[in-house]
């Protein structure tokens, strides 16, 4: 064979390799192993997102395994506990394990003293018990109030804080020399680099522009050459603070623009993906939580824990993103606990009315319809009750999480290699920490007898 045919037969083979190597390639929206791209529009217009596969990893390990599910029934934790405001709807086993679980999101190396007085739980100190108070506020105001933005995903404390007792990503006001008024212009840090605007000399601190007030980050022109202050547009330096806001956001869901908007038609509603959507109410949101829950704990918190301008910490979108385009890759840690959702209701005391009511409305319409059986037909309606009451408890929204637990309750006692590490470590910490109660009130028993004797 001479020295052409044998490159000829090389050639071909390396050919047929490629061939095949490329017939067995994944789909086009999984490039392994390097990315995974998801299309969010037509095709053809750029509206693909990247992201790195080892980062989608990142995000799935660092997701803390739940807690085991503890009884709803039982005296209500305010009855058992001094000082309960947030919490106390739900069952004694219910508010160790939430207490548990957050000082493993929030303070793991400080434990339970990073927001307790160790020597009076029920004491109003340290500032973070009455800060963390707000916070359980906050949270289960965005999971019942907010679900145009978070969904059924939800928030947990842990989604911001991820075992840090401060978030790393909140910000503070600038400092005045980056606002300093020129001949009563206010350049709002313009001209001035900064990383949150990429890098650029357009608004330094587009959150303070845009998420504490009303701002409407909108610019959409309507006419031609607009004249400043008749109503009928904005001006450059407006246009630029929302360009900066703009990079603000691709920078905290760690996305291009494309994830929100048609690169042909940057203003239509009718060509942006849905995520454009979530993303406004996401911006109103974010206001909401600023205006009202954060900035009014500045006088609770101690001078190092404000910013330069004396302002407390506040929330943008990276707070609870921090460079994904859902908190931990849109893990649902939220249902794995209802108490964070809303307050309640112990199976006990679940009102009977709300499954009856459903049942009652066929009920009175039959009788209107059927006059002269009236009588006849609302002895059933007398008697249904009287069958029902024993099985009140049993209300639809309570009944898995009475039942739920009693089924767990064999498995608990099972051998440690039956749970993780983790949870291991978290139930061992909820026992010891209702040790600690317990022998908190047979103190205080003994003290309340000491002043009685004397």
């Amino acid at each position: 064979m001479t020295f052409a045919m044998k490159m000829a037969v090389a050639f071909c083979v390396l050919v047929g390799g490629l061939l095949l190597f490329t017939l067995n390639l994944p789909q086009p929206d999984h490039i392994w192993p390097l990315a995974q791209g998801t299309q969010l529009g037509y095709r053809g217009t750029g509206m693909q997102q990247v992201k790195s596969v080892e980062d989608l990893r990142k995000a799935a390990d660092q997701i803390p395994d739940p807690f085991p599910a503890v009884s709803a029934e039982g005296p209500r934790a305010s009855e058992v506990y001094e000082n309960v405001h947030v919490l106390g709807d739900l069952s004694e086993e219910q508010f160790l394990r939430v207490m548990t679980v957050i000082t493993e999101w929030v303070s793991p190396e400080q434990g339970c003293a990073y927001c307790h007085d160790e020597n009076d739980l029920a004491a109003e100190r340290p500032y973070t018990k009455i800060v963390s108070r707000r916070m359980l506020e906050m949270t289960r105001h965005i999971n019942s109030d907010w679900t145009n933005h978070v969904a059924q995903t939800g928030v947990t404390c842990y989604t911001c804080h991820r075992g840090n007792p401060v978030p790393t990503e909140i910000w503070f006001k600038d400092e005045a020399p980056t606002k300093a008024v020129y001949a009563g212009y206010s350049p709002n840090g313009q001209n001035h680099a900064n990383e949150v605007a990429g890098l650029t000399s357009m608004a330094a601190n587009p959150s303070d522009v845009f998420l504490t007030g009303p701002s409407n980050p909108r610019i959409v022109p309507t006419t031609a050459l607009p004249a400043k202050g008749s109503g009928l547009g904005a001006s450059i330096k407006d246009a630029e603070d929302t360009y900066a806001l703009m990079i603000h956001l691709s920078d905290a869901l760690g996305v291009n623009c494309t994830y929100c908007h048609d690169s042909r038609s940057f203003m239509s509603w009718n060509e942006s993906s849905p995520p454009r959507l979530t993303a406004f109410h996401g911006l109103d949101l974010v206001r909401d939580l600023n205006a009202n829950y954060l900035v009014p704990l500045q006088p609770e918190y101690p001078a190092m824990r404000l910013g330069p301008t004396g302002d407390a910490p506040k929330a943008n979108c990276a707070t609870c993103h921090q460079g994904e385009p859902k908190p931990l890759g849109g893990a649902p840690m939220v249902q794995d606990y209802p108490e964070l959702i809303s307050a309640q209701v112990a199976p006990d005391q679940a009102p009977a009315e709300q499954p009856q009511a459903p049942a009652e409305q066929p009920e009175a319409q039959q009788p209107q319809a059927q006059q002269p059986a009236q009588a006849p037909a609302q002895q059933p309606q007398a008697q249904q009750p009287k069958a029902q009451q024993p099985a009140q408890p049993k209300a639809p929204a309570q009944q898995p999480q009475a039942q739920q637990p009693k089924a767990q309750q064999p498995a608990q006692q099972a051998p440690s290699g039956e749970m993780t590490p983790q949870q291991q470590l978290m139930q061992q910490q909820m026992q010891l920490m209702q040790q600690q109660m317990e022998q908190m009130q047979q103190m205080r028993q003994q003290m309340e007898q000491m002043q009685q004797n004397q």
